[in-house]
């Protein structure tokens, strides 16, 4: 079963502190060079970061350009698009909560969720990192163009 996932504008948008007198962080620049922006079909157990002190799978194992970083994330057991830019501009654009940037994900989960799950997520979720915003969520099926999934051995 899948789950489109489309995130909603937020009417709750945290407001950062005064930073009179505070060092303020440089400007998001755009890249001297022609802008890169690469798109990566993330596969199950590869870290979404260029290195890894533990010898794990990295982007570097799949993406031979240098200078591009991740503009979102996926976990090491996530699969799907990855977008990878060396604009810094664009990079926050597409990820930082204020710029609104609307997303629709569509996301297989094991079995098939019920209505209190799914309304968890429509209220939003506490994750490691917080809380989630709400999302607008629906149930749809199989897409044609899903590729093979193996899904990972529960004891790992």
């Amino acid at each position: 079963m899948h789950s489109q996932i489309k995130k909603p504008h937020s009417p709750h948008q945290k407001r950062k502190a005064s930073t009179r007198g505070a060092a303020r962080p440089a400007p998001r620049r755009r890249p001297t060079g022609p802008t890169r922006v690469v798109l990566f079909n993330k596969p199950f157990d590869v870290l979404p970061q260029f290195t890894d002190e533990q010898g794990r799978s990295t982007l570097k194992d799949y993406i031979p350009v240098s200078d591009v970083y991740a503009a979102g994330r996926l976990d090491r057991d996530s699969e799907g698009l990855l977008v990878l830019t060396n604009d810094g501009e664009l990079q926050a654009r597409l990820t930082q909560p204020g710029k609104r940037t609307g997303k629709i994900y569509f996301v297989q989960v094991e079995g098939v969720p019920d209505e209190q799950a799914l309304n968890a997520l429509r209220t939003g979720v506490t994750l490691n990192d917080g809380p989630t915003l709400p999302a607008g969520i629906e149930q749809v099926a199989e897409p044609a163009w899903l590729w093979p999934r193996q899904p990972p051995d529960p004891g790992t």
